[in-house]
């Protein structure tokens, strides 16, 4: 899948186009939630997933998020990612509302992600809070 905005940026979906090192850099440096993460387990993530990617103008890799799911009930919104100068420009919600949008045919029950400060960006594309969280459990390690 690939769309094009107005600006000239692109969405796509073609895992041969991304940039794992650069994924892995912006995940492991500058994302809270994955600090650290070592590159095998982005590469690993990134084979195990539907992968979304957005391009400038000029071709270069600027926003990353992938989903994890089985096509079939349930999906996992993650690793949402926009290099800080090319932020506030609506891309998070663009590629938000494309996952939306190539798992609407699966018709999956539900399609989760955690945000601590982004809940403006993903409302825009049709999320809510979860709905009763005291029904919600988690297996955490490390």
């Amino acid at each position: 899948m690939s769309q094009h905005r107005q600006d000239g940026y692109e969405l796509s979906t073609a895992p041969e186009r991304l940039d794992i090192a650069l994924v892995h850099r912006w995940l492991s440096t500058d994302a809270f939630w994955a600090l650290g993460r070592s590159l095998g387990t982005v590469e690993q993530s990134v084979r195990d997933s539907l992968n979304f990617a957005v391009y400038d103008p000029a071709g270069a890799q600027v926003a990353y998020a992938r989903v994890v799911t089985d096509r079939a009930t349930f999906a996992w919104l993650c690793d949402v990612y926009v290099a800080p100068a090319h932020r506030g420009k609506g891309l998070g919600t663009w590629m938000a509302c494309a996952v939306r949008d190539h798992l609407a045919p699966y018709r999956l029950k539900r399609v989760l992600l955690a945000t601590l400060d982004a809940h403006g960006v993903y409302s825009k594309a049709g999320f809510v809070s979860v709905p009763n969280p005291e029904q919600f459990m988690i297996l955490q390690r490390g």
